[in-house]
């Protein structure tokens, strides 16, 4: 490779010159398309185009001999592939790039170009070497592949936006008929209120106002899943800190601390009404029979997870509940048992010296079992 009149005479229209070197001879034969250019040439000329070269693009030799090798571009040939081959060889370095090339009789194919500059001894570039390989059936296959990944997340995209569209109807279609239900359970708890006042009769107004609470309870249940976004579930902690305030408040007792220790613990929506019955019976229980007349004291409400159980602890410093009151088979405690059985839970209850504590421990996915807790 001494000079470009070397290569021409080796690789040019005598194919029977440059015989005698070996070197020549196996890139001749090879086939794996080949061409030198000559950068000291106007316009970076092809000088040496091998058989496999011509065989691929279709042309003569004598119509690639001495023109730049941008005759094998054509009309979608990427723009940026071309000005990244133009700055290789403007800096002299290395460069493989697939580009669109075009055959003489105009068919497209894509080509694995390496481009590389060869140096002689004083660090100058006489030529650069170019190879190129038909790539065509592996680009199409990527592309294809690239289509057809396009086309699958486009109809994933397509699919999320149907679920999240449903999902959006259904939450707003719970929402209102939590907000219908909150609604009616107000006008219910507003009936029982005007019915308690024309009550005169001690025992019957107590039982009335004790019924008032719970429908308000489950008013607030529905309140909490009105303002939810998860239709689903349903945290017992919020609704705890909701139920015991509004209690604490609607007893008009100055003298009464409310402690609230919550943690996070969510419960299938359809089993909310039972936790939130059981609660209110607790808490209105000892704001009732803990702090009698105007006896001060603290009352204390946790919620609380325990592995695969949650625990709500209602506890008091009042003056204790008598071993008479614990053993009293009241509709309250009644129905606080078969709340409990519904909910799979345990409950106990224990003198606090002074005061009272409730403990209660339940599954956290309140699956319906058979299974002790």
């Amino acid at each position: 490779m001494e000079s470009s009149d070397a290569w021409r005479q080796t690789g040019g229209l005598d194919t029977e010159q440059g015989k005698g070197d070996p070197f020549a001879a196996a890139v001749r034969a090879t086939r794996m398309a080949m061409i030198i250019t000559d950068p000291r040439l106007p316009d970076n000329p092809i000088v040496f185009a091998n058989d496999a070269f011509l065989r691929m693009t279709g042309y003569e030799r004598g119509e690639v001999m001495g023109r730049n090798c941008r005759f094998l571009q054509g009309a979608n040939t990427d723009r940026g592939a071309v000005a990244l081959i133009r700055e290789a060889v403007t800096a002299g370095r290395d460069i493989a790039i697939d580009i669109l090339n075009y055959r003489k009789d105009g068919a497209p194919f894509w080509n694995a170009l390496y481009l590389s500059p060869v140096t002689n001894e004083g660090g100058e570039v006489p030529y650069f070497f170019a190879s190129q390989l038909d790539v065509t059936d592996r680009v199409d296959a990527h592309l294809k592949v690239e289509q057809e990944k396009a086309h699958f997340e486009a109809e994933v995209a397509k699919r999320t936006q149907d679920l999240s569209q449903s999902l959006a109807t259904q939450t707003m279609l719970v929402h209102e008929v939590d907000h219908r239900v909150k609604n009616n359970l107000q006008m219910i708890a507003a009936l029982l209120a005007m019915q308690t006042k024309a009550i005169t009769d001690p025992s019957a107004r107590a039982a009335m106002e004790m019924m008032l609470t719970r429908v308000e309870a489950l008013g607030i249940v529905h309140r909490r899943l009105y303002q939810s976004n998860d239709v689903e579930r349903f945290d017992v902690a919020e609704f705890a800190r909701d139920l015991s305030t509004d209690l604490v408040r609607g007893s008009g007792r100055d003298g009464i601390r409310l402690h609230l220790d919550l943690e996070a613990v969510e419960v299938p929506v359809s089993k909310a009404p039972p936790v939130a019955l059981m609660m209110n019976e607790l808490i209105t229980n000892a704001l009732k029979h803990a702090f009698p007349g105007d006896r001060p004291g603290r009352l204390s409400v946790t919620v609380a997870p325990d592995g695969k159980y949650f625990a709500i602890r209602i506890a008091d410093d009042g003056v204790g509940m008598p071993v008479e009151v614990m053993e009293k088979r009241s509709f309250g405690k009644r129905l606080i048992g078969t709340l409990c059985r519904q909910l799979n839970a345990s409950i106990a209850w224990q003198s606090n010296e002074p005061g009272t504590t409730v403990n209660i421990r339940l599954p956290r996915e309140m699956a319906d079992s058979s299974e002790t807790p």
